[in-house]
């Protein structure tokens, strides 16, 4: 059987590293380890120039090269005969590649250290194969099949919803039952502070929501920056690394104010895929898998169409809750007064964040703090309970020059964060863009700014 590169696909995730074979100009061999080997196309490869010196002046020296591959589910390995034909320091392949190794360096601190020289091309002039009988057959590793028809309904699924938390939870199910990942969240971007805040969460011990990741951090950072999906095929090399940022996070969140962030101890690939409407990020899917190289190129196909999809749905959603500023203002209900003010609601907002504890426990901070804070000062001093996106938004926008019109984002965080949170207070959606603010038999609000 003749092979081609497009046999090997499982050979390029980065999982087993490769070795490529050099030889000096009087024949002298050199072996050493290689980081990234990237197909090109059907007959060219591409190699992360990072070569020892020797390597280097071999290749200078003498053009032809010997690679070894091995594909991460079977260990069947391959034999490249490789020719040099040139180095790329520009350009989408050499940026595909930096940002592949970037992926990879950012697991272990080094996002901007390990810097990509060029991307080096050679031609495959042969391909061997050395096949072994003690290995697992390809249809033994349980690598889900994605199929067309079931992802094309899976598009429409999200698509159809107009309301955004339904959005998310939709785009968290098929996640897990296409893709058959159990683990997945869902970042948007904070306008005011640099970071990006969990909004929603599948399969983990905690739920994460409202937790914070710096924008420039890691495979998330990496998505937003650039635009593109990052993903790291094999994080065992990683994974001393990551328990120790694991026990920097998270703590008592209702003295630092810091919620722990989801994570997966038995990760071994991770991908991360930016939601884009218009080249805007709205927001970051990360999926794990225990699984090593389980985001393929269908794979990526496939979280790139859903990703898209709820993207557009999101907007959508935005968009349908804030077409509700051009209905005539419903008449807001107007909350009785307790019979006794023994139900107290003891609120204390902090100003210099925005952040709002409720009967001492910590609920949220930014611009959903600030939606809650506006909410509860209506309650204490109108006695109202419904209200409106659009007077929540003028109202922060006076106060917030940087608001931007992703409100609902915020409310479905806040909501989140107050039934996870179990206090006395809920909101609910009485509608598109009508807010009711759920108070136990009416209780006094207590308010206390510090």
């Amino acid at each position: 059987m003749t092979l081609r590169l497009a046999d090997l696909s499982a050979c390029f995730d980065g999982v087993i590293p490769s070795i490529i074979a050099t030889a000096a100009a009087d024949g002298t061999p050199n072996v050493s380890y290689l980081s990234h080997v990237v197909r090109v196309d059907d007959d060219h490869v591409a190699l992360s120039n990072q070569f020892f010196a020797k390597t280097a002046a071999n290749i200078r020296a003498n053009p032809l090269v010997t690679l070894i591959l091995v594909d991460c589910f079977t260990g069947e390995e391959y034999l490249l005969d490789v020719r040099f034909v040139r180095s790329l320091d520009s350009g989408p392949l050499f940026e595909g590649i930096a940002r592949h190794l970037a992926a990879s360096s950012a697991q272990i601190g080094m996002a901007n250290v390990m810097k990509l020289k060029s991307a080096d091309i050679f031609r495959v002039e042969a391909i061997g194969m050395i096949p072994s009988p003690l290995v697992p057959t390809r249809s033994e590793t349980g690598k889900p099949i994605i199929g067309l028809t079931a992802l094309a309904a899976a598009v429409r699924s999200i698509e159809r919803q107009e309301d955004m938390g339904a959005v998310i939870e939709q785009l968290l199910q098929n996640v897990r039952h296409l893709l058959d990942c159990r683990h997945a969240q869902i970042l948007a971007p904070d306008t005011t502070g640099g970071s990006l805040i969990t909004i929603g969460s599948l399969g983990y011990d905690n739920s994460g929501i409202g937790s914070e990741v710096a924008s420039n951090e890691g495979l998330i950072g990496l998505a937003v920056s650039s635009g593109k999906i990052a993903k790291v095929s094999d994080m065992s090399r990683f994974r001393r690394f990551g328990d120790a940022i694991k026990a920097t996070d998270g703590g008592d969140e209702d003295r630092s104010r810091n919620i722990t962030r989801p994570s997966f101890d038995g990760a071994r690939s991770q991908i991360a895929i930016p939601l884009l409407t218009n080249n805007e990020v709205v927001a970051v899917l990360l999926t794990e898998s225990e699984r090593p190289a389980a985001f393929g190129a269908d794979e990526e196909a496939a979280l790139e169409m859903l990703a898209a999809s709820a993207a557009r749905a999101m907007r959508g959603a935005e968009s349908l809750a804030a077409s509700a500023r051009q209905e005539p203002a419903p008449d807001h209900a107007v909350a009785t007064p307790c019979a006794t003010d023994s139900d107290v609601i003891r609120v204390v907002h902090h100003r210099f964040d925005d952040s709002v504890f409720v009967d001492d426990a910590y609920v949220v901070k930014g611009i959903a703090g600030a939606i809650l804070r506006q909410m509860l000062e209506w309650y204490r001093d109108q006695r109202r309970i419904d209200f409106s996106n659009r007077e929540l938004r003028l109202a922060l926008a006076a106060r917030m020059p940087d608001f931007k019109d992703n409100l609902e984002t915020r409310l479905l965080l806040l909501r989140r964060r107050l039934d996870e949170k179990e206090t006395s207070l809920r909101l609910a959606k009485t509608g598109r863009g009508q807010l009711r603010l759920l108070v136990p038999d009416l209780a006094s609000v207590e308010m206390r700014h510090d």
